[in-house]
């Protein structure tokens, strides 16, 4: 599969994961994206299309922490940190949305350790 393919393919199934999820101010939708040298993660308010707050690999608090950022233990440490940020908020329902990838490496690291902080989804 060429990487054209690829890419067509995952914004193809995030437009379908899209029509049926979206987030409120009560309970925002995580979005989380993934690139090969970073993670990120955006608490995202869709009805007054908002991004409440968001982080990644590249946050200076995170990156001390890790040798690099596209692996699986910054999307742990992105997960435990978005997790621990919206809980300060006042947030503790989330919507997941996974933008497309497949829930499974990064993207599964990042959900479990963002449940683990305390997001229920």
């Amino acid at each position: 599969m060429k990487r054209k393919e690829k890419v067509e393919s995952r914004l193809k199934r995030k437009k379908r994961i899209r029509k049926n999820i979206s987030g409120t101010m009560n309970k925002p939708r995580l979005c989380v994206y993934k690139s090969l040298k970073a993670m990120y993660a955006q608490l995202i308010d869709d009805e007054h299309e908002k991004v409440i707050t968001g982080t990644s690999t590249l946050n200076k608090e995170i990156k001390a922490q890790l040798k690099s950022g596209g692996n699986i233990e910054g999307a742990k440490k992105v997960g435990e940190y978005i997790g621990k940020k919206a809980i300060s908020i006042g947030i503790t329902h989330v919507v997941f949305d996974r933008n497309g990838f497949k829930y499974h490496g990064r993207i599964k690291a990042l959900a479990e350790s963002a449940r683990e902080a305390g997001l229920k989804f």
